[in-house]
């Protein structure tokens, strides 16, 4: 579904990601892991449209997307849920809902879709009338999923979805990419918790300094003692 080919993403003269390759299979959830710095946001803002690679191709489905406007991009299923949530703090959880379906027309089918996120996150149907500014770390992740969901994506790019969560939220949240995974959605998951990325993960890459240092499932990652030693504690 998303192939990146050598691709290259400079600051000036600093080379943040140096021609990496990989690939996202239909229906795979795969985990980018790394430390703080490794490149991992900028690989995601790039495949995204948010920033041009210098070099390289990101493929969709086939189609080079790295020319491609966002909205574009949207509109073709690959949508990012963005680190530190960036949910809009002055309007509602609802309206925050409904602008993640700006890129449709089918207001029946933006109807049930919203119906599908409180089925999904109750917490959020509750809250539907309050300020997204308002809820709990958790809840605003919650609604930066939903968002997504919004959009009806083919492939989520989620950048460190469980920042600053507590570890039963965290748990939370793994458990709700598993769930939209299993659904039909294809993800694509940064992640600094490399432990519990690793363990839902089907395949798996480690980034280093913008390089790519490792690769395979995501079970054999966990027993890497390279990963180990560098990421797990271990």
């Amino acid at each position: 579904m998303l192939k990146v080919e050598d691709m290259v993403v400079r600051y000036g003269v600093i080379e943040a990601i140096k021609g990496i390759s990989f690939h996202v299979d239909d229906g795979e959830i795969v985990t980018l892991i790394g430390a703080n710095g490794a490149g991992k946001t900028t690989t995601l803002q790039t495949i995204s449209g948010l920033i041009r690679p210098q070099q390289g191709k990101i493929l969709l489905d086939g189609r080079d997307i790295v020319k491609e406007p966002t909205d574009k991009i949207v509109k073709s299923g690959l949508i990012q849920v963005p680190e530190g949530r960036r949910v809009f703090q002055q309007e509602t959880v609802e309206e925050n809902l409904v602008l993640g379906a700006y890129t449709r027309k089918d207001k029946q089918g933006i109807k049930e879709d919203l119906e599908k996120v409180y089925e999904r996150f109750p917490r959020l149907k509750e809250r539907q009338k309050q300020l997204a500014g308002t809820l709990s770390g958790g809840e605003q992740q919650m609604l930066a999923i939903g968002r997504a969901l919004m959009g009806k994506p083919k492939i989520m790019l989620m950048d460190e979805p469980s920042m600053g969560l507590s570890p039963l939220l965290v748990k939370e949240i793994f458990s709700i990419i598993r769930e939209i995974n299993a659904d039909g959605t294809t993800i694509l998951l940064v992640e600094q918790n490399a432990r519990m990325a690793l363990s839902i993960a089907d395949r798996a890459y480690v980034l280093k300094n913008g390089t790519l240092v490792l690769e395979g499932t995501g079970a054999e990652l966990l027993q890497s003692e390279e990963v180990q030693k560098a990421y797990l504690g271990g």
